[in-house]
């Protein structure tokens, strides 16, 4: 049976303001593709189909247009919700849905019960565990501790290999097992692997799922992470299908094509295999003053990318973005990072108020302060001059 394993599509997800439906558009276009060519019978989504709890009826288009197609291009479809998702809201009609082999996992007592498919080898059950939110479902088993999403996750995977171990004893029925979970699994450093967009669920080693937990199963489709990663030959992340974060810049873009055999993965390193998908608009981060990177035909490649600049002016340039979009169109967003900075030679900015002789000095000092160390123009300290004199004049005349 060949599964390809994706995740975190975050439909209705916009790009620093920009709309990311055309271009999600394309990349699913893609995976049907891959769907086709590489005769995908199952396509396992683990959570955050869409980006938010509400989503647009554009994102619901989106949505029902590529699990129409997927189910043309002959696959059955595993989809569980994630905590972007509103699991009411992606479940909407799932019963009629699985009717067409479209199987959408978002209520707290579906991930123990299957969806089984067949191949040559006999059956395959995926188990579809949408993000179980511990608040929300630990009055469900009273007296079980179900505090941490660790905990919720590791009940679950109990309740999943009693449920297997039972197919096993049954007559005979046996078969293989996926399972698609959304956490944060134990082997991926979230501070490097994360991003802007992932909501905390949570990170800095709190609430980690280690990867004991998923002992047992043939292959773990995940999600959360946005860059793909591989816990363990049958537990991985496939990440985001579109970049979606600066901090996701240069990683790949994909999906997983996994293959299960008669014994699951079994001792062959190819029955994975990973699957580009196309990236519609590059993500770019230049570095360098304002001028060389408007002048620099290093950056010429940069021109059609999403563009974040990171300028290194020792003064913050002036309407400095409408610059850069002058030559990157798609520049939205810029930092300022001089790579010269003011000594202040242990003293305060107060301190140094105090110390001036007079006025002049006092408007050079505050002009230095807060253009790191760079002080009035001749134009400009010829300008103050004129209108401290004014205000003398009238003050004398006053």
């Amino acid at each position: 049976m060949k599964i390809l394993h994706t995740s975190d599509w975050h439909i209705g997800r916009t790009f620093h303001t920009h709309s990311t439906l055309e271009h999600l558009g394309l990349v699913l276009d893609a995976l049907v593709a891959v769907v086709v060519q590489r005769g995908v019978d199952v396509v396992a989504v683990a959570g955050d189909v869409f980006d938010s709890a509400m989503p647009s009826k554009e994102s619901y288009a989106l949505l029902t247009d590529t699990l129409r197609r997927l189910k043309e291009a002959g696959a059955s479809v595993v989809m569980t919700s994630g905590n972007h998702d509103s699991a009411t809201r992606l479940g909407f009609q799932a019963e009629w849905a699985a009717l067409a082999g479209i199987h959408i996992l978002t209520r707290p007592e579906q991930y123990a019960s299957p969806i089984t498919l067949t191949d040559e080898h006999g059956p395959v059950h995926f188990y579809g565990i949408p993000y179980l939110e511990p608040a929300l479902i630990r009055h469900l088993h009273p007296g079980v501790p179900l505090k941490t999403h660790d905990q919720v996750l590791d009940f679950a995977m109990t309740r999943i290999r009693d449920d297997l171990a039972l197919r096993l004893t049954a007559g005979g029925r046996g078969g293989r097992s996926v399972v698609l979970a959304h956490c944060f699994a134990a082997g991926v450093a979230p501070a490097a692997e994360s991003s802007d967009v992932e909501r905390d669920i949570t990170a800095g080693g709190l609430d980690v799922v280690p990867l004991s937990v998923f002992d047992g199963c043939d292959y773990v489709a995940l999600g959360h992470i946005h860059g793909r990663a591989t816990l363990t030959p049958r537990v991985r992340y496939s990440g985001a299908p579109l970049h979606y974060s600066f901090a996701e810049a240069g990683k790949p873009r994909g999906a997983w094509l996994v293959e299960l055999g008669a014994d699951g993965l079994g001792s062959d390193p190819g029955a994975v295999e990973w699957v580009d998908l196309p990236v519609p608009r590059r993500l770019a981060v230049l570095t360098g003053e304002l001028a060389d990177l408007l002048a620099n035909e290093a950056f010429a490649d940069n021109e059609g990318d999403w563009v974040k600049a990171i300028l290194t002016d020792r003064v913050r340039p002036l309407d400095a973005m409408r610059a850069l979009q002058s030559r990157f169109v798609h520049a939205v967003t810029l930092e300022h990072r001089p790579t010269i900075t003011l000594d202040a030679e242990g003293s305060t900015y107060a301190e140094r108020i105090r110390a001036a002789t007079g006025d002049t000095e006092i408007v050079a000092g505050f002009l230095s302060f807060v253009r790191n160390g760079v002080g009035p123009s001749e134009f400009e300290s010829a300008l103050v001059a004129e209108l401290l004199n004014e205000q003398s004049v009238k003050e004398v005349n006053a």
